[in-house]
């Protein structure tokens, strides 16, 4: 893969596919910052992380075997606030991939104007090959190897692919036995009965839902008219179509990692397990008609929202996608070269950094609440996240009206004049 480094006067090399998260990430940073009045100082700093930590993880297998893993914690950057990004756990976490999913959360939490900086971890490793034991055995390792550098003030980590409320859990009870006193704010997405916020499981999914109905209403379409297709049925997805067909979507089209079913007259998706509630239970439900999850991505659609896995959307298919807008629900799921041909097309795509940004967005709120021992309840936190997306759409909005942008650049504009701002306001020390 090319490189995507550039210097101030340079410009990126064309994209090449597939490309990963970090050469990603760099693109879209250079060219939101072509169309700001900014210092390129700031924006070649922002190409690189502030530190990345890389330990080795040793466990003894239930077996007697001793395996050892790698890990990684990437802290992009921390002047808005302390890092925070999850941890996911799968056999392809690289420190690349840390480095760009890390900058994507420093965009994040800019663009939702959270006093966050970006990080992200994980550590190479199948996680089903895992028994429970096991996973909790790397977990508490993994904590006590990255210990000195998290923290509620330094850096919360939250779950990803392949954790889960009961990481988190473990997590803090590593860092707190630790640190001798119980720290629940070390990391957010953890069980409510030890700290964690309601809502948090289904944050990212509601606020995928929101930001469609607004850009379904920022395009005069009738949402009770509007068919929509959804790939992937995680927690992003599934709780994306339940509260879309709540509010009179059409959801003609949900898939899981087998494939998809289908009915142009509307799925109900509230009897479709989510892939927490039973794995891979999709393609069980009776419909009229399958696809496969290449083919979903092409149905002739009001709405098409990739909740899944990166790269799913590329040179190879968008010119083939018939949807009017496309939302992304999972991080990175469109190429920049794919970008470039929905812009062309003139196809709406509503980036991840907006969209799915629930997660972060009630991961502070719990932090908040760990910091202030009271918690909040369910109606609160969904009223808040409501007014927090609405807030971060309005400003998105602003700039895409303003300027002659897509939405994706004029997300990163928003973000990046605050992070810029903040480091012109605090300088370069020493």
């Amino acid at each position: 893969m090319a490189s995507t480094s550039t210097t101030p006067d340079e410009t990126p090399e064309e994209p090449t596919e597939e490309e990963s998260a970090l050469e990603t990430a760099r693109r879209q940073l250079q060219h939101a910052a072509g169309h700001l009045d900014i210092d390129q100082h700031i924006v070649e700093r922002l190409k690189h992380p502030k530190k990345v930590h890389e330990v080795t993880v040793p466990i003894e297998r239930e077996n007697g075997d001793v395996e050892v893993y790698t890990g990684y914690r990437a802290q992009h950057d921390s002047v808005r606030g302390p890092f925070k990004g999850g941890l996911r756990y799968h056999p392809e976490v690289t420190r690349e991939e840390c480095v760009g999913l890390g900058m994507w959360m420093t965009w994040k939490c800019a663009v939702m104007d959270i006093p966050f900086g970006g990080a992200k971890g994980g550590i190479a490793v199948n996680p089903k090959d895992l028994t429970a034991d096991e996973k909790e055995q790397l977990t508490r390792r993994f904590t006590d190897e990255i210990r000195s550098v998290i923290g509620p003030t330094k850096d919360i980590p939250a779950p990803d692919m392949g954790t889960d409320p009961q990481t988190m859990a473990w997590l803090m009870d590593a860092y707190s036995m630790q640190e001798g006193e119980t720290i629940p704010g070390v990391v957010t997405g953890k069980p409510p009965i030890v700290g964690g916020s309601k809502g948090r499981d289904g944050a990212p999914g509601r606020s995928v839902a929101i930001i469609t109905r607004e850009v379904i209403d920022y395009y005069d379409k009738d949402i009770k008219e509007t068919d929509v297709a959804i790939q992937g049925y995680g927690s992003v997805g599934s709780n994306a179509a339940h509260l879309l067909d709540d509010w009179g979507a059409n959801v003609v089209a949900v898939s899981d990692v087998n494939g998809g079913v289908y009915d142009a007259n509307g799925l109900d998706t509230h009897a479709i397990p989510s892939h927490h509630e039973e794995p891979e239970a999709v393609m069980g439900h009776e419909a009229p008609e399958t696809v496969s999850n290449e083919e979903l991505l092409e149905l002739d659609v009001d709405v098409v929202i990739p909740a899944a896995i990166g790269n799913v959307l590329t040179a190879a298919n968008a010119g083939d996608v018939a949807a009017d807008i496309i939302i992304e629900g999972a991080n990175g799921p469109t190429t920049t070269a794919a970008s470039e041909i929905f812009a062309e097309r003139d196809i709406p795509v509503i980036p991840d950094i907006l969209a799915n940004a629930g997660g972060v967005t009630v991961s502070y709120f719990e932090w908040l609440q760990d910091i202030n021992r009271r918690s909040w309840s369910l109606e609160r936190v969904n009223d808040e996240l409501e007014t927090e997306m609405l807030a971060a759409w309005s400003d998105v909005r602003e700039e895409f009206d303003t300027r002659d942008v897509t939405w994706r650049d004029a997300a990163y504009i928003v973000a990046l004049s605050r992070i810029a701002e903040a480091h012109e306001t605090r300088g370069l020390w020493p």
